[in-house]
C-alpha cells in the first residue's frame, strides 16, 4: 500500500512538487496517523515531524474545500510555543495552504476557502468576537490561551461541538 493512498491528489502533487520525497518520520507516521492511531513522532529538528503530524489534518480540510461542505467550525487547533509560532504558521500552514490553493487553480479544481485565525493573549477582545461569528478552520494558538480557551466558558464556544483535532508540536526552546 503506497503511503499517498489516504492523501487527496492536489495534495500529493503539492508535497512531490514543493518539498520533494518524505523523510522517514513522515513515511512511518502517516500510515499511523491515517489508521487513527495516536502517534508520537520524535526526530531531530528540521526532519519534518510537523509536517508528518499537519499533512492530514490539511488533507481532510482540502477534501471538505473540494466538495464545498466546509462547516463553520473548527475542525483544527495547531498550538506551537510562542517562541515557534510565526515560524510554525508561515512554514507549516499560510505557505501550504496558498502553494496548495494555487494549484488548486491551475488545475482547474474549485476549493472553498480554508479560514484560518490566530488567537494567543495579545488576541483583541474583537478579534476573539469575530473567531465566534465566523469560526476559522484551523484555529493557531499557543499552549497558554488553548488552556484559556478549554476553561473559560465563553472561549470553548469557538470550539464548538466539531470534532476537533489537536496538533501539538513540543519545540526544542533551549
Amino acid at each position: 500500500m503506497s503511503i499517498w493512498s489516504g492523501f487527496d491528489p492536489l495534495i500529493q502533487e503539492w508535497f512531490l512538487e514543493r518539498i520533494g520525497q518524505p523523510t522517514d518520520p513522515q513515511t512511518l507516521g502517516w500510515p499511523q496517523i491515517s489508521g487513527g492511531q495516536d502517534v508520537l513522532i520524535s526526530a531531530p529538528t528540521g526532519s519534518g515531524k510537523t509536517l508528518a503530524a499537519f499533512l492530514h489534518c490539511l488533507n481532510g480540510l482540502v477534501r471538505q474545500a473540494r466538495t464545498g461542505d466546509m462547516p463553520d467550525a473548527v475542525q483544527v487547533v495547531y498550538v506551537s510555543p510562542l517562541k515557534a509560532l510565526s515560524n510554525d504558521i508561515q512554514k507549516n500552514l499560510e505557505r501550504p495552504l496558498a502553494e496548495i490553493r494555487e494549484l488548486a487553480e491551475r488545475r482547474g479544481v474549485d476549493l472553498a476557502p480554508i479560514r484560518t485565525a490566530l488567537r494567543t493573549g495579545d488576541t483583541t477582545a474583537y478579534k476573539r468576537q469575530q473567531m465566534l461569528e465566523r469560526p476559522p478552520h484551523i484555529l493557531v494558538t499557543t499552549p497558554e490561551s488553548l488552556y484559556i480557551l478549554l476553561t473559560a466558558k465563553r472561549s470553548r464556544e469557538i470550539l464548538g461541538s466539531a470534532r476537533t483535532q489537536i496538533v501539538n508540536e513540543i519545540h526544542d526552546v533551549a
